[in-house]
């Protein structure tokens, strides 16, 4: 997809919401974040795509909250004109044992990971439509896209991840009329979170076949390199024709 002129809005203002922006941006895209609590971060971001020549809004919201999801994307269209693109990044991450979940643990993983992703892109579609079609990226897991649980003490985190999955697929067969594409990314590991002990940094990195992190370089690319299983015309925008696909720079994994 040429994302020249086109406007992009993507849910988490840092870390890798903040180089898919910058990334985005260096090809021609105007930008607007949504962050919850980081503003000094999604300031700076915004600040570096001003700083490439393009537009930029950052909307404060918590996603768990319907009526700010429809927000940030109606700010998105007020100050930027149109939507062509949502990356629904927002999300949790951390350990609980199972026997110590709490009714709000569970509740709040799936509001901010899988209801967050359907609300903005259901906020989104009609301006999709208003444009004659779209992209809408939502981002997984590896594990919940293998199937296969591999750690305890995730139980939210995997099954919210395992409804994005299904989220994608759904909306993909949904949109596809409307020349709305919808993928997932399952990024393996690519950035620790930053709580992560040096042991658990080690343990994960010995774990993964190439030995280390991937880094943020990795999901950067997640968005703009068409999957090796997407069906392709060569003539045109090979990006035209992927959708339902789950992408993941996973490092490798296996």
């Amino acid at each position: 997809m040429d994302v020249t002129n086109r406007v992009a809005l993507i849910t988490g203002g840092k870390r890798l919401g903040a180089d898919i922006a910058v990334a985005l941006a260096t090809r021609g895209a105007d930008i607007a974040l949504c962050y919850r609590a980081s503003r000094a971060e999604a300031e700076a971001t915004a600040d570096a795509v001003v700083g490439l020549g393009r537009r930029a809004h950052i909307v404060q919201g918590d996603l768990t909250n319907p009526d700010d999801c429809r927000r940030a994307v109606q700010e998105t269209v007020e100050r930027l004109g149109r939507l062509d693109i949502l990356a629904n990044l927002a999300s949790l991450y951390g350990e609980k044992p199972f026997d110590e979940l709490l009714d709000e643990d569970w509740d709040r993983q799936l509001a901010v990971d899988l209801r967050a992703a359907y609300h903005c892109s259901k906020a989104a579609v009609p301006h999709m439509r208003a444009v004659g079609g779209g992209r809408i990226v939502n981002f997984a897991d590896w594990i919940a896209v293998s199937r296969r649980p591999r750690y305890t003490g995730f139980v939210p985190y995997y099954v919210a991840k395992s409804g994005v999955v299904a989220l994608s697929e759904a909306l993909a067969l949904e949109l596809a009329p409307d020349q709305i594409l919808v993928n997932t990314v399952a990024p393996g590991p690519i950035l620790p979170p930053p709580e992560t002990s040096d042991d658990e940094r080690t343990a994960v990195a010995r774990a993964t076949p190439l030995g280390r992190w991937g880094g943020r370089r990795r999901d950067r690319q997640s968005l703009s390199v068409p999957h090796r299983h997407q069906l392709r015309d060569r003539r045109d925008d090979p990006g035209r024709w992927g959708t339902a696909s789950q992408i993941g720079p996973e490092g490798p994994r296996v």
